[in-house]
């Protein structure tokens, strides 16, 4: 890499989060250098690199925070070093960096890592790992389902939708094949399968057999749990079974599932299967975003169709694109014609106002008040129109206050969203729950410094969670 130093405007300098390794701005670092920067110190030189589409611009390679003080403080040119980086990974030049005085921190090194490697595929661990600070093992960790879905070939994709109890026409319109070829490719799929179990019959553990040939865990566990009852599914996988009706998982298990925001433990979703359904029903989840509830549904040996309004076929086929739109002349639509029923729906939308921006603009999480609530009696209605009158819903939700900066004494009622408010809109709707089932969401979510924060205001911060099982059979 070659490089040069020179003044160049401050103005010619760009933030592109693209490939910035932290996840913002740290303000009070920004306040602390525009002080020093007012008392006549001098910091070292800013890194930067000429934007490939945009000549007379640069991007910041090092030195955000630097800069951000320089803009505050009305300096219009600086010292900055402007580099060729020949080739390499911008990001992964960027996060060699940040380890200095202020690390990345876990969330930080583990985003940086996937969005390199979904750059370029063909980067090895080691490489990553020495970027961020990592090890590769930690690395591997980081990369497991990227790496399982980048894998996945048109047998495997055909094989998995098959699994999950997709009509041939459907997956042949997802995978863009006409159906006759999807039936050959089915002929082929017990040969496929032989393999797999014969390794497994040989002691290789699942995820041995998974890294061999290619295939998720998640498809693997469906043949190496194939005729098992529930009580040896669970078992198997390592998951106790909960008897009471409080379910407390502070780790989601990474074999299920992406890293997506709001992700649900896997063994929240197989709780609900083993106790609210049967070996092969048909599992209906509509905003399956990460993919928790197909994969759990392969191990736990039920069928699935799965809908959400991020459309990524390469590496979630099964979950088949859709969006429940009210504001439609029709008004919400169903997403299939079929004759298929669903037997179980696990309805777990994005939460009120929780991390609205990290979900796409047409989540309902960034919905008002009045509108998310409109949209959910809206929806419940629909499923009652297009299910059996025995199936059931399990509807995964939380109490939505507006607690920060907060005192918990000075709280209203205005503006929340509780569960009380759900039951009542589920109620007027034709569901009737049978169950309230604590699930709460970690603690740990919340920092330290937070927690600290929280506990001198007397905020009282919301971790709690339900799964509201419910029919449509009420008192009568």
């Amino acid at each position: 890499m070659t490089q040069q130093t020179k003044q160049i405007p401050v103005s010619s300098i760009i933030l592109d989060e693209d490939i910035y390794p932290r996840k913002g701005i740290d303000h009070r670092r920004v306040g602390i250098f525009a002080e020093n920067i007012r008392d006549g110190f001098t910091f070292d030189p800013i890194e930067v690199a000429p934007c490939p589409d945009k000549p007379g611009l640069f991007r910041l390679l090092d030195g955000a925070h630097r800069w951000s003080a320089y803009k505050s403080t009305g300096i219009e040119e600086v010292k900055a070093i402007i580099k060729d980086l020949e080739g390499n990974d911008p990001l992964l030049y960027a996060a060699t960096k940040a380890i200095g005085p202020k690390q990345l921190t876990e969330d930080e090194s583990r985003d940086t890592a996937r969005r390199a490697y979904s750059r370029d595929s063909s980067l090895s661990s080691a490489d990553i790992g020495k970027a961020i600070g990592r090890s590769r093992q930690t690395v591997d960790s980081y990369l497991t389902d990227l790496r399982a879905s980048n894998r996945m070939g048109l047998d495997i994709k055909i094989f998995r939708l098959n699994r999950l109890g997709i009509p041939q026409d459907r997956i042949a319109k997802r995978l863009g094949l006409d159906q006759k070829t999807i039936h050959n490719h089915l002929g082929e799929m017990p040969a496929l399968a032989f393999l797999l179990n014969g390794d497994l019959s040989r002691g290789f553990s699942v995820s041995q057999v998974a890294e061999k040939h290619g295939w998720t865990e998640p498809m693997v566990w469906s043949l190496a749990l194939e005729g098992k009852n529930d009580h040896d599914r669970f078992k198997e996988l390592g998951w106790g079974f909960c008897t009471w009706d409080k379910w407390e998982f502070n780790d989601c298990d990474n074999r299920f599932g992406d890293d997506w925001p709001g992700r649900i433990p896997a063994q929240l979703i197989a709780h609900i299967l083993r106790c609210f359904s049967k070996p092969d029903d048909l599992i209906l989840d509509p905003m399956a975003g990460g993919g928790v509830t197909p994969d759990t549904c392969l191990a736990m040996g039920r069928r699935c169709w799965a809908f959400d309004l991020m459309d990524r076929p390469d590496t979630r086929p099964e979950i088949e694109p859709f969006t429940w739109d009210i504001s439609s002349d029709q008004g919400l639509l169903w997403p299939v014609s079929a004759k298929g029923k669903p037997d179980l729906i696990i309805f777990d939308p994005p939460y009120f106002d929780k991390k609205a921006a990290d979900y796409d603009k047409k989540s309902i999480s960034g919905l008002s008040r009045k509108a998310y609530l409109e949209f959910l009696e809206a929806f419940f209605v629909l499923l009652k129109q297009n299910v059996k009158k025995t199936t059931r819903m399990a509807f995964i939700n939380a109490d939505w206050r507006d607690f920060q900066n907060t005192p918990a004494i000075e709280e209203k009622y205005k503006g929340g969203i509780l569960i009380d408010d759900y039951l009542d809109i589920l109620k007027r709707t034709g569901w009737y729950h049978t169950h309230i089932i604590q699930a709460p969401m970690s603690s740990q979510r919340f920092t330290a410094g937070v927690v600290s924060a929280m506990q001198k205001k007397n905020i009282l911060g919301v971790i709690s969670r339900y799964v509201i099982v419910l029919g449509q059979q009420g008192l009568e």
